[in-house]
C-alpha cells in the first residue's frame, strides 16, 4: 500500500474510484502489506461487528454463545482473508480468457481494494435489524469493474464478460465459505445457519 492510511484508502476507493485505481495501479504490489495492513483489519472489523451483533442483540430471540461466537469471529476473519486471496487467484487465472494481462500482484490489489465496500458493509451486522443495509456491499462489484482496465489491462469490450465470470466464481467461493462457517459453528453449539 502507498503512504495512504487505511481510512484514506477506503474513503478514496469508495468516493473517487477512478482516481484511486489509477494511483493503486502504479503502486508496487506488496501482497503481505495489502493483506496485513488493509484486508485483515477490515475483515476483522466486519467479524467483530457480527460477533457483537449476534452475541448482544441476536436475531429473533436467538443470541450466539461466547465460544461459538468467538469461533465464528476467528473463522470469519480467516475465511474472509482466504476469500480475497482466492478471488485474486481466480481473477488472475481468468485474465488471458478476457484479453487481460496476467499479473498476480495486480490481481491481489484488485481483489483486496475492490472488496472495500463489502468489508465495510459488514459493520451493519453490529445491530442485526440493520443487516439488510449490508446490500450496499454490492458496490464492490462496481469497484472491481472500474478497476479491471486499470489493473488487469482489460479491453473495454471484454470487461463485462470478465466481471460477470469473476462474480459467478466469487459466488461459488462464498457459498463454500458460508457452508464451512455454518458447519463449524454448528459443531460448537451455534446455529449452523448463522442465526
Amino acid at each position: 500500500m502507498s503512504d495512504l492510511n487505511i481510512v484514506e484508502r477506503a474513503k478514496n476507493i469508495l468516493l473517487q474510484p477512478q482516481t484511486e485505481w489509477d494511483r493503486i495501479a502504479g503502486e508496487p504490489a506488496d501482497v503481505n502489506k495489502i493483506y496485513t495492513g488493509y484486508v485483515l483489519p477490515l475483515v476483522a472489523l466486519s467479524a467483530i461487528c457480527a460477533f457483537v451483533g449476534m452475541s448482544v442483540f441476536g436475531i429473533l430471540g436467538f443470541r450466539i454463545g461466547l465460544v461459538p461466537g468467538l469461533v465464528g469471529l476467528v473463522l470469519q476473519v480467516v475465511l474472509g482473508v482466504a476469500g480475497v486471496f482466492i478471488l485474486a487467484f481466480i481473477t488472475n487465472a481468468l485474465a488471458p480468457s478476457f484479453g487481460s494481462q496476467q499479473d498476480m500482484g495486480q490481481a491481489h490489489k484488485l481483489a483486496a481494494y475492490g472488496s472495500t465496500a463489502g468489508f465495510l458493509a459488514g459493520v451493519f451486522a453490529i445491530f442485526p435489524p440493520l443487516g439488510i443495509l449490508g446490500i450496499v456491499g454490492l458496490y464492490s462489484l462496481a469497484l472491481m469493474y472500474i478497476g479491471l482496465p486499470r489493473l488487469m489491462k482489460t479491453p473495454e469490450d471484454k470487461r463485462i464478460g470478465y466481471i460477470i465470470t469473476i462474480i459467478l466464481a466469487a459466488i461459488v467461493v462464498w457459498i463454500v465459505i458460508g457452508a464451512v462457517m455454518g458447519a463449524v459453528r454448528g459443531g460448537f453449539g451455534g446455529n449452523p445457519y448463522g442465526l
